[in-house]
Order: structure tokens, then sequence, then C-alpha cells
């Protein structure tokens, strides 16, 4: 039987930060990664200081592709009032910045927004299933 291949996985916040890259060069610095946060921020907020969870759920599903993408409003919430502000955000996603930056240049490259897996190998069961089903 083969070794399985690592399965490589975007974590829905990795996809956000990604989507923070500015100038296009497959980078994103903590500038551009502070101007993304707030610019989601704004685009939900329309023009309010905060917004409900909610609208955190419209956030999430815009920028991390589910409403029930983590973080959740609990996590971001910081002063438990049931309101998210741009702080609070920036706040929670400045924990990400420093735990995706493994290499500590400031900067977040494509493959620190990887997270590496190893693939379990089909159980038996699993493995007879995926056997294309003779046409009669």
């Amino acid at each position: 039987m083969a070794t399985p291949i690592p399965l490589m996985i975007a974590e829905p916040v990795a996809m956000a930060i990604a989507a923070f890259d500015m100038d296009g060069d497959g980078l994103v610095t903590r500038t551009e990664f502070d101007a993304g946060i707030a610019r989601s921020f704004e685009l939900s907020a329309k023009g309010q200081a905060s917004i409900g969870y909610i609208g955190f759920g419209d956030w999430s599903e815009r920028w991390l592709g589910n409403r029930n993408a983590l973080p959740s409003p609990f996590e971001v919430d910081q002063d438990g009032d049931n309101r998210i502000t741009l702080a609070e955000l920036q706040a929670r996603f400045a924990l990400f910045f420093t735990r995706f930056d493994t290499d500590k240049d400031g900067v977040l490259k494509r493959s620190e927004l990887l997270t590496v897996r190893p693939a379990a190998a089909p159980r038996p069961a699993e493995a007879e299933n995926r056997r294309p089903q003779r046409r009669r």
C-alpha cells in the first residue's frame, strides 16, 4: 500500500488573510493585514461603530466562507456586549497573525497560511466502496 500524501488545508481565517494581499505579491505584510481587517469591517459595519452577532455572521460568510467558521463572535466580543467593534476584531486577528507568522519575519507567506496534516489511510470498507461499479 502506498504512503498517503499529506493533506494541505487552509483554515477559513487563513483564506481571509490571503485576500488581504493588496499588491498581489503573494505576501501579506502587517500593514496589508491591518488594512484588510479594517476594510472588511468597514464593508460589513456600513458606517456603524460595531456589528451585532448576525452582522458578524454576514462578515464571516463573506470573508471566511461560512457563517459558522472560526473565530466565533463569542471569541471576538471581548467585553461581552453582543457587539463586535473594529478594535475587537483587530485584537483577535492579531493573535492569528502571530500564530501564522512561523518564521517571525512580520510577513505572512502562502506556505505559512497552510496547515499540513497527515492523510488517513482509507479503511478497508471505504476502499471497497471507492471501486467503480460495473455497468450491467
